[in-house]
């Protein structure tokens, strides 16, 4: 059977717009449909937002709230505490039960580990948070999961793209997208930004970080409910990934304009030299916080909108308004997802660029003052 080419990107379009909708539909069915229930709507909803955006220690697929059952698969936990101690996360029980590990005793309470006792024994401070000591805590949550499935996905597309070159010049199979991609980034980003000449040097980090980025920010939109580039500490990493890279590769010529700007006046120099040393550092933190800004409202929008059914009290008027305001809204977040990596990875060969570039400004100034008393 052959389907239309425009009938087969249109089903696409329509399953990938309408798959946010799975993922809240499992916790909240159980809340609608509950004998009892003990919190308000409302409050269900924006518990399941905060879950959805917050990182954990087992893989969540859906819930069942009638009948309290989680489906997925727990994640191993390692921590540091007078010797590492790696145990399976479905000890906590979804946090429920206090683990037990060589005597020592942890209980799980809003996605951080923390040192109690028997019974779980927790002390609060003014501010309702946790005073217990806190252990060492590098455990596979779900978006580290997320990373290591998202790297062997571009290590096999990648490996695969290089093996086909071996039978022809043209690629075969996903290089066929792969290689337009990888063009793209090369033609359009790395070599107006960095220099035909040193564009080479760089780009394996900026076809790593874009893809990284845009296969994490499509898996954002599915039900395995992770939320990656929607984390901070993930969006600081790559950001300092780029900072470093761009500040061990700079040339002198780099450093002099940020310490000694050339051809303005002494005072003016002193008044830069904080100026440009503040902006080498305000320049990743734009990088780490326009990622992450964009992907979590993305995200906090379209389980919102889904919430419009089970917390409006018109289920027949409200359905329809929220499924095609979620449809609208999650057609744009796929050019977001997309979009968002090619904005990091321009941002980044664009500061790169800026520091491995050559200045001629003193030989250009002793050029025009040889030439003057030519043209006079």
């Amino acid at each position: 059977m052959v389907f239309p080419g425009k009938l087969f990107k249109n089903t696409i379009t329509a399953l990938f717009a309408v798959i946010p909708l799975l993922s809240i539909a499992n916790v909240s069915d159980g809340a609608q449909h509950g004998h009892d229930e003990p919190k308000d709507k409302k409050e269900v909803v924006d518990a399941y937002i905060q879950h959805h955006l917050q990182d954990s220690h087992s893989f969540i697929l859906f819930s069942d709230e009638e009948t309290g059952e989680h489906y997925g698969f727990p994640l191993p936990v390692i921590l540091f505490d007078d010797g590492v101690k790696i145990f399976s996360s479905s000890k906590f029980h979804h946090g429920e039960e206090v683990a037990e590990v060589d005597g020592n005793h942890y209980a799980l309470h809003h996605g951080k580990i923390y040192k109690t006792d028997a019974k779980g024994t927790l002390t609060f401070d003014e501010h309702h948070h946790p005073t217990n000591e806190k252990p060492f805590d590098f455990s596979i949550t779900k978006n580290v999961f997320t990373m290591l499935v998202t790297a062997l996905i571009m290590f096999l597309l990648f490996v695969g793209l290089a093996k086909s070159y071996k039978k022809g010049p043209i690629p075969t199979g996903a290089g066929r997208i792969l290689e337009p991609l990888i063009i793209f980034i090369r033609d359009e980003v790395a070599i107006p930004n960095i220099g035909e000449k040193k564009y080479r040097k760089f780009m394996g980090f900026l076809l790593t970080v874009f893809f990284l980025i845009w296969i994490l920010n499509l898996l954002g939109m599915t039900p395995l409910g992770v939320n990656v580039t929607g984390n901070i500490s993930v969006t600081v990493c790559l950001a300092l990934f780029t900072y470093f890279i761009t500040q061990f590769s700079a040339n002198k010529e780099y450093w002099k304009h940020i310490f000694w700007m050339p051809d303005v006046p002494v005072l003016m120099k002193i008044v830069l030299m904080p100026i440009e040393i503040l902006g080498t550092l305000t320049k990743p933190f734009a990088l780490l916080i326009r990622l992450f800004a964009n992907i979590t409202a993305g995200h906090v929008v379209i389980m919102s909108l889904i919430a419009m059914m089970f917390v409006g009290k018109n289920l027949a008027a409200d359905m329809p308004i929220s499924i095609g305001l979620t449809l609208f809204i999650s057609i744009i977040e796929l050019l977001v997802a997309f979009l968002q990596a090619f904005i990091f990875t321009m941002l980044s060969s664009l500061f790169i660029g800026m520091a491995v570039q050559e200045h001629h400004h003193e030989e250009d100034h002793d050029e025009h003052t040889e030439e003057e008393p030519i043209i006079i």
